[in-house]
């Protein structure tokens, strides 16, 4: 057949001219950016270690047959820098975990100890929380009582509902207009006013700084209190805003399919409909929902559907990895590892495989839209999750730090309270002492019954302060610090909860060697062993759009550099 060249030039040059203008289109509402990178896409896979990277990209004998089993994650490797011996915050909580991604900093100044902790200097909420936090008096510029701080779903005006009970909300549209004010923590020297979670965290963020500057920002998360990556301010500094409830009962959602074409029109676990953390199956199509919203912001759209433009700084967590790790449904199948060498059990490898397919959906999305080749991925976890040797797992909810402690601790933090939020404990214990409490005999007690505790390590006083502050009211003190973090033996969880075969929390290799790779399609391929933090993402990433890493207030005040190596790349 003869193929008419001046039609076939022009047709090329037409479909080159379209994805030119797409491109343009992308970018012509963000006023950052440097002349390699426009856009910046932050992935957390919540639990991925960087020996699941490594197993999936390389093979492993005992998951898919020996072969590599995360193609998507493989090629993105080809052109970026993997830092294998990267190391999340401590406590490697979900909130701290996200913090520090996003803000350069730990604990120690950003205040983000865990979601559920505790602040001296604040009093507790108007209404008790759908968790279990307890109403309590709040005296306008009087002084504070102290509370626990409750930053989960309990602060959702219907936890129940994927859209956490937003007034006039659809079924699925998840915003932080969720967040009942009467269930937030309240800050006497304010009046009393509600503390939301934009103003729970003491430092800016990366949309803080990306937003100020005139770039588009959005973010995807799993429940209305992770709207706290806006950071100090009104709540606006992420333009477009997406935490459907994971909590949440399980519904059908219509028209969504996950990326390896499983439809969830329909519930696909009938029987683990109490949350969509309750099943394999479930939690896909939480997460497949989310990476549909992802994919409308790459397209140039809210994650509604509604016009918008590319965001400059955008992403998403995905929940599916962590409950392959950690799920043991009845009936179904138990997630977790084979053996210390993390060969993946099926349900967890098939959790991998399903974030695999996502993200390269999402890389499809970018090129799709003319953008992939001005777009930094970064692709890491806020927290792993221990113990990767199933062997290693006990779950003891009676032997506790914070049960044993008792009457010392506050009443809103103890076990003793049946009817409370609980502790601040998984694989790791964090507590705060009463007012007067002996911090000395508090130690003491926890040190004569370490066996029964599993306990490895006591930090407190000295061992405490240069990383978290020393805890108190007085002036120089830190209302948020603990007192005492107690971390357990490998593999010890201060849970009974027999439906989790793992957890995340503590500091130890498991919980905090979690993968991160850097890429970008002018990068050539190479492996950073130096050991590094996912802190440092936070100032890569203003690097990255051009703009001055030392706007993060947590960078100036802890030192927090920008990855190793990526400059260089950059430059190249």
């Amino acid at each position: 057949m003869k193929v008419d060249r001046a039609l076939l030039a022009g047709s090329v040059a037409a479909i080159v001219l379209a994805s030119s203008i797409s491109a343009m289109a992308a970018d012509s509402n963000n006023n950052v950016g440097t002349e390699k990178i426009h856009h910046v896409l932050l992935l957390s896979i919540d639990g991925m270690h960087e020996v699941d990277f490594y197993n999936c990209t390389h093979g492993i004998a005992g998951a898919n047959g020996g072969e590599p089993y995360c193609p998507n994650l493989a090629a993105l490797s080809h052109t970026g820098i993997t830092y294998v011996n990267a190391t999340s915050s401590k406590p490697s909580d979900s909130f701290p975990g996200l913090t520090a991604l996003i803000t350069g900093g730990s604990p120690k100044t950003t205040g983000i100890y865990y979601d559920v902790a505790y602040d001296r200097s604040l009093d507790a909420p108007a209404v008790t929380t759908a968790s279990g936090l307890a109403a309590g008096p709040c005296t306008a510029f009087g002084l504070p009582t102290g509370t626990t701080t409750d930053n989960t779903q309990g602060i959702d005006i219907d936890p129940t509902k994927l859209n956490g009970g937003a007034p006039g909300a659809s079924l699925t549209d998840g915003t932080a207009a969720a967040i009942d004010p009467k269930k937030l923590e309240r800050d006497p020297q304010k009046g009393c006013a509600p503390v939301y979670p934009w103003n729970f965290i003491r430092t800016n963020t990366i949309f803080g700084v990306v937003h100020a500057a005139g770039g588009y920002t959005a973010w995807i998360d799993k429940r209305p209190s992770y709207a706290f990556v806006n950071g100090p301010g009104d709540g606006r500094n992420v333009d477009d805003l997406y935490v459907p409830e994971v909590a949440s009962t399980v519904v059908a959602l219509p028209g969504v399919k996950t990326s390896e074409g499983a439809s969830c029109a329909t519930i696909r676990d009938a029987a683990g409909t109490s949350s969509w953390t309750s099943s394999f199956q479930n939690i896909q199509c939480y997460d497949a929902l989310r990476v549909n919203a992802l994919l409308n912001e790459i397209a140039g759209k809210t994650h509604t559907g509604a016009p918008a433009v590319t965001p400059a700084i955008f992403g998403m967590n995905f929940q599916s990895v962590y409950y392959g790790q950690s799920l043991n449904e009845p009936g179904v199948g138990k997630g977790g590892y084979q053996n210390s060498a993390a060969v993946p059990s099926a349900e967890l490898l098939s959790e991998i495989e399903f974030v695999d397919a996502s993200i390269g959906d999402i890389v499809n999305g970018l090129k799709d839209r003319g953008v992939y080749e001005h777009t930094l991925i970064i692709v890491t976890a806020k927290h792993g999750e221990s113990p990767i040797d199933p062997t290693r797992y006990v779950a003891d909810g009676a032997n506790t730090p914070a049960t044993l402690l008792g009457s010392a601790i506050p009443f809103s933090e103890s076990p003793m309270n049946s009817t409370g939020v609980g502790a601040t404990e998984d694989d790791v214990s964090v507590l705060w002492l009463k007012k007067g409490a002996s911090l000395p005999a508090a130690v003491s007690l926890l040190e004569s019954n370490a066996a029964a505790l599993g306990l490895g390590e006591v930090l407190y006083g000295p061992t405490l302060a240069p990383n978290y502050n020393i805890g108190g009211l007085d002036p120089g003190q830190d209302p948020r610090s603990p007192d005492i973090i107690v971390t357990p033996n490998l593999g010890v969880t201060y849970s009974g909860n027999t439906a989790m075969i793992g957890d995340h929390g503590g500091f130890a290799h498991d919980d905090t060697n979690v993968m991160l790779l850097v890429s970008h399609p002018s990068f050539k391929p190479e492996t950073v062993s130096v050991e590094t933090a996912t802190a440092q993402v936070a100032p890569t990433i203003l690097t990255a759009l051009g703009l001055d890493e030392t706007k993060l207030d947590a960078v100036r005040l802890e030192g927090t550099r920008v990855l190793p190596d990526f400059d260089a790349e950059l430059a190249r």
